[in-house]
């Protein structure tokens, strides 16, 4: 006659069986998050090419950072940037989040350096102005809206990286609009404050001569954050080309579907990469990219590798 399972040995299968899915489930978590923490130090180059110059012009190459979130010690990021300078860019630009701690300025300006030699232009982030702060991870999941700081969030000190930046030549967009000659081209820039933060005031273009628009000139627009509202301001008014950070391109991703969310209103499909941005019959490149660090809070990243991106300037073929 065949045995028959006691109650209490079928508890002990149980239990057993709870526990090795219970070990196997931390054993994968634990592994995912170890390789997340590894694809933090996977710093690549994003090459893009874009014919919005005048024919014959000669083409212009623009280094796009943002999302650095700098911490001391961070030394392979450090040499990266160094070695970025070995692309000799005719022109930076900073779209913002350059700190993630509050002494992380002198290791900030260290790892520019280099790249501080060439022109360019930046403007912030909420993690220029504020230091990160340890949050429940899944609000990050929730769909974002602008998010006014709180007077007790711990300031960082902005004004001495922007006083750096200006001492090299990179000229503050905060909000405002200038005019850059560069290799016989005149850069027509317009940058806003975040709009994260709810501080973007879109300051048009640069007004010139009765000629000026005539003359050889490429529009860029600068913002850290891409809120539909800023891009819709921007692409409305003639810009030719966006540049944004913030996302950090989803951070985490699902491979073979991409971004959960943007942490803004942006559709999670543009949440990294070159796109084109559509608003009242115009069509205008928008780059938004991927941001080369995270913050300390969350040192992780899942098949979305940090970046800059080299955007390459040519002459429109006709």
């Amino acid at each position: 006659m065949a045995s028959s399972t006691t109650f209490p040995q079928a508890l002990s299968t149980m239990a057993r069986n709870t526990a090795l899915l219970a070990g196997t489930a931390l054993a994968a978590g634990t592994a995912l998050v170890g390789y997340g923490m590894y694809e933090t130090q996977k710093f690549g180059l994003r090459r893009e090419t874009l014919p919005l110059l005048p024919q014959g012009s000669n083409d212009i190459r623009i280094l796009h950072l943002s999302d650095i979130h700098m911490v001391p010690g961070q030394q392979l990021k450090r040499r990266w940037l160094h070695e970025l300078a070995e692309l000799r860019p005719d022109f930076v630009i900073n779209t913002g989040d350059n700190l993630s701690h509050p002494r992380g300025i002198p290791a900030l300006l260290e790892a520019l350096g280099p790249l501080m030699q060439f022109p360019g232009a930046f403007v912030p982030g909420s993690n220029c102005y504020f230091a990160p702060q340890l949050k429940n991870p899944f609000r990050y999941l929730k769909r974002s809206r602008t998010t006014p700081r709180n007077p007790a969030e711990k300031a960082l000190p902005y004004e001495q990286m922007h006083r750096a930046f200006g001492a090299a030549g990179w000229v503050n967009m905060t909000n405002r609009n200038l005019s850059v000659p560069l290799n016989g081209i005149r850069l027509d820039l317009s940058g806003v404050d975040d709009p994260h933060l709810d501080r973007d005031s879109f300051a048009g273009w640069p007004a010139g001569s009765a000629s000026a628009l005539r003359a050889p000139h490429v529009k860029i627009a600068l913002t850290h954050a891409p809120y539909q509202r800023v891009l819709d301001a921007f692409t409305g008014s003639g810009a030719e080309i966006i540049f944004a950070g913030h996302t950090h391109g989803g951070q985490v991703c699902i491979p073979g579907y991409g971004a959960l969310v943007t942490n803004c209103d942006l559709p999670t499909w543009r949440a990294r990469g070159l796109t084109e941005w559509e608003f009242e019959g115009r069509s205008v490149p928008l780059n938004v990219s991927a941001g080369i660090g995270n913050s300390r809070f969350v040192p992780i990243r899942i098949a979305c590798p940090p970046e800059a991106v080299l955007v390459t300037l040519t002459a429109a073929t006709n």
